[in-house]
């Protein structure tokens, strides 16, 4: 077997670990990757493209949500690379009165913590947004809510940061870390040893898995979303789309039990509408399902009677890295020196990846952060740590 050195190891070539990369490389650290199959092969794979800020949570997680919208504006520019940016602006879609006191109370959380958003009525959404049906009472629409090809962004990322030094090593999986007098002294994979002085855990939805191996209980665990595309067809959505419920399944879980599944729709520069999706606990298993495809099918077409003229080409499902508090696990872990976080993210990747790279990369190069990183630390979690 093998050995290799690196000052720093990213375990995970997804869209984390690529702009952590690629952010490492602009402070002159050429890092080394190491991904079990190969660059977004897992959860940046098989997702939406949403860089959606009203579905985070008001407070620390949507003012990460801002910082990281502001840096995609110029982020093709400095990639050389088309990544499919747009911003066509978002609607949240209110169905019930239920939803709507909810999302009153949730859209002054979001002015509070700094997003411009507005809530405005069924007719005003249906003027905006013509393929709207009367099942639609209200919405809330952000004009910084916006989309991304995320294998685009994942590849652009990862070719600057491969032309400025940095390594990628494919089909090679961590099987243990070595850990010597309470530091990281690197990782051992199914290829061979590889020295580090600092290891970064950016395995999305096996960030447990990799966790184990230091001897740390990471509470992330994979969490199911199928998800359907359509054929390509001429301009039909001009915002990204997601209803309410979407928002109650992940921070108000006794509104989303009332009313069903949620869902998100965004039309990609291809045409395909791509429809989303179920959150299911099924642990690593990513088939798509007869029962949840047809879910989210019957769950659109009553909200947007068009797309029942649309055939559908295919379905894939993805897992997304979830936590209990639904905010990401980012930073130093106490008691394991040189060992960082930077997973958990669920269905935020894509939007949190710009800001996340930056973040993690300061940190290792100058061990400040210009956004504060304690709140999302393992700590914060009952037996989180060493």
């Amino acid at each position: 077997m093998g050995t290799l050195t690196a000052d720093v190891l990213i375990v995970g070539a997804g869209v984390i670990g690529a702009s952590i990369a690629y952010h490492l490389t602009r402070h002159g650290i050429r890092p080394l990757l190491a991904e079990k199959s190969g660059p977004a092969a897992g959860s940046s794979g098989a997702c939406d493209g949403l860089v959606f800020l009203q579905s985070k949570k008001p407070g620390l997680h949507l003012k990460l949500a801002l910082e990281s919208r502001q840096r995609f504006d110029a982020l093709a520019d400095q990639l050389g690379a088309s990544i499919e940016f747009r911003n066509p602006g978002g609607l949240c879609l209110v169905e019930s009165e239920v939803e709507l006191a909810a999302m009153r109370l949730f859209v002054d959380e979001q002015r509070r913590t700094g997003l411009g958003v507005e809530l405005i009525d069924g007719g005003e959404a249906r003027r905006r947004e013509p393929c709207l049906s009367e099942k639609v009472i209200a919405a809330t629409y952000s004009a910084l809510d916006s989309q991304v090809n995320p294998y685009a962004l994942t590849f652009a990322f990862l070719r600057e940061a491969k032309s400025a030094g940095a390594r990628i090593l494919t089909g090679e999986a961590a099987t243990a870390i070595e850990v010597a007098s309470g530091r990281v002294a690197g990782i051992v994979t199914t290829g061979r040893r590889i020295s580090a002085r600092v290891v970064v855990n950016a395995a999305g939805a096996m960030a447990a898995e990799v966790g184990r191996m230091a001897g740390l209980e990471i509470p992330i665990v994979p969490r199911r979303g199928q998800i359907l595309v359509t054929a390509a067809v001429p301009p039909l959505l001009r915002h990204c789309l997601i209803s309410a419920q979407y928002v109650a399944a992940k921070f108000k879980p006794e509104l989303a039990e009332k009313g069903g599944m949620g869902f998100s729709l965004e039309q990609a520069d291809s045409g395909n509408i791509l429809i989303g999706s179920t959150r299911e606990f099924v642990g690593f298993d990513r088939r798509t399902t007869f029962d949840g495809i047809r879910t989210i099918a019957r769950r659109i077409a009553p909200v947007i009677p068009a797309l029942g003229r649309v055939p559908v080409i295919r379905t894939f499902g993805g897992l997304r890295p979830y936590t209990p508090d639904g905010l990401p696990i980012l930073g130093k872990v106490e008691g394991l020196e040189g060992f960082i976080m930077a997973a958990g993210h669920e269905g935020d990747g894509i939007a949190l990846s710009a800001i996340t790279g930056e973040l993690i990369a300061d940190l290792i190069a100058t061990g400040r952060t210009r956004f504060p990183l304690d709140p999302f630390r393992l700590e914060r979690f009952p037996q989180g740590g060493a």
